[in-house]
């Protein structure tokens, strides 16, 4: 009997630039270790998935304790950003522009090209039913390469075995 295919299955619940990577950087690793890959938005992480919003994801320093000054281009060791300096006007826009900075240093693909590429290398997306609901959305909506909208019992079905990543 041949050996099933290893299976992960990524639940997306965040919009914010920082939390949508770390779904595309396992699912392409994974995809690259021979893993089939299917990754399900939900909430917020819908904006990764909506025309409208995919290239405007923020990395907001608010209340974002693991932030830290080094990380802003400040010498500073592991001193973390006051929160009030975070509310400053355009403090969203700097850090979301410097975050896409250093990503792309790293050449790092944006969340589109990204989302692309998985596609491309056989991952399946679905978004949630609810949420799509909730929102008023409709499947075109979405950017090419979602397959469906589908309800959180379907997706547990689609990926029976998977091990499953709530990010």
């Amino acid at each position: 009997m041949a050996e099933e295919n290893r299976k992960v299955a990524f639940i997306c619940s965040k919009g914010d630039l920082d939390m949508a990577y770390p779904a595309l950087v396992m699912g392409w690793a994974a995809l690259g270790n021979g893993i089939d890959v299917t990754i399900f938005f939900t909430f917020w992480g819908m904006d990764m998935i909506r025309k409208t919003r995919q290239d405007h994801l923020e990395l907001a320093p608010v209340a974002n304790t693991s932030m830290k000054l080094s990380m802003m281009g400040i010498k500073a060791d592991n001193a973390g950003i006051p929160n009030i300096m975070g509310m400053l006007p355009g403090m969203t826009a700097f850090a979301t522009k410097l975050m896409k900075d250093k990503m792309a240093k790293l050449q790092v693909p944006p969340i589109g090209e990204y989302l692309q590429m998985l596609v491309d290398g056989g991952a399946k997306l679905y978004a949630c039913k609810m949420s799509v609901d909730m929102f008023d959305l409709k499947k075109e909506d979405f950017v090419d390469g979602v397959i469906d909208i589908v309800t959180a019992s379907d997706f547990m079905d689609m990926v029976e075995g998977a091990q499953v990543i709530f990010i």
